[in-house]
C-alpha cells in the first residue's frame, strides 16, 4: 500500500486471502484514517491477485492492470483450486494501463513502466520523486522473476530489466513481490543474472 500526506491511497498486488490476512489490511487503512482509491497489479498471477476481489468489493475502487495481463487474470480461476485457494473470487479489470502512463493519489504520481518476462503485462510503479519502485517479480536482492509459469520468457526479462530498469538511477530502492528491498546500483553490481559480472 501507498499512501502521502492526504490521506488517498493506493493498494498494489493484495494477496490476502485468509480471514486474517483481510482484517490486517483493513485494520491498517482504518488506524492510518486513509482513503483507498485505486487497485493496481504489477502482474496478474495467483499470489498478487488473490485480495482483488475484497478490496474492490470493501473500497469500492477499480482495477487496473497491463491489457498483456487480462488473459493471465482471467486464467486465475480455472487453476486457483489446485492450488488450494478453493474461496478465490474471481474479478476482471476495469481499467488497462501501459507504458508511459502516469497513475497519480493525492499529490502523488507513479510512472509505469512495462517490464514483460515474468508475465506478459507486467509493469513496475515507480516513483521519481522519492526514488522508490515497486517491482513486483521482476528485480529481487540478487536474482530476478521466474520464467517458466504459462507467458513468461528469460531472455524477454533480461532484456527488459536491463534496458528499464538499469537505467534508473543507482539509488532507486526496488521493492520487491517478495523478499527483501534492494537499491538499483547495488543489482547492477552484484546481480548474477544482469549484473556486471552476469554469465551471457
Amino acid at each position: 500500500m501507498l499512501y502521502d500526506e492526504t490521506k488517498e491511497a493506493v493498494i498494489i498486488d493484495p494477496g490476502c486471502y485468509e480471514k486474517n490476512e483481510k482484517e490486517l489490511l483493513t485494520a491498517f487503512i482504518e488506524s492510518k484514517n486513509l482513503k483507498v482509491v485505486k487497485l493496481l497489479n504489477t502482474h496478474c498471477h495467483i499470489d498478487h491477485v488473490l485480495g482483488n476481489a475484497f478490496v474492490k468489493r470493501t473500497y469500492k475502487v477499480d482495477l487496473y492492470i497491463h491489457q498483456d495481463d487480462a488473459q493471465v487474470l482471467k486464467a486465475v480461476e480455472a487453476y486457483a483450486g489446485n492450488y488450494g485457494f478453493q474461496q478465490y473470487e474471481p474479478t476482471k479489470e476495469d481499467h488497462f494501463i501501459e507504458e508511459g502512463d502516469v497513475v497519480t493519489f493525492g499529490n502523488t504520481s507513479l510512472q509505469v513502466i512495462w517490464v514483460p518476462g515474468h508475465a506478459p503485462g507486467h509493469v513496475v510503479f515507480y516513483h521519481k520523486e522519492s526514488l522508490n519502485c515497486i517491482a513486483g517479480d521482476t528485480l529481487f536482492e540478487g536474482s530476478i522473476g521466474r520464467t517458466d509459469l504459462p507467458g513468461g520468457d528469460h531472455q524477454t526479462l533480461l532484456q527488459a530489466i536491463k534496458t528499464k530498469m538499469l537505467t534508473l538511477p543507482d539509488e532507486v530502492v526496488i521493492h520487491p513481490g517478495h523478499g527483501p528491498s534492494t537499491t538499483i546500483g547495488m543489482e547492477k553490481i552484484h546481480n548474477p543474472f544482469v549484473g556486471k559480472n552476469a554469465s551471457l
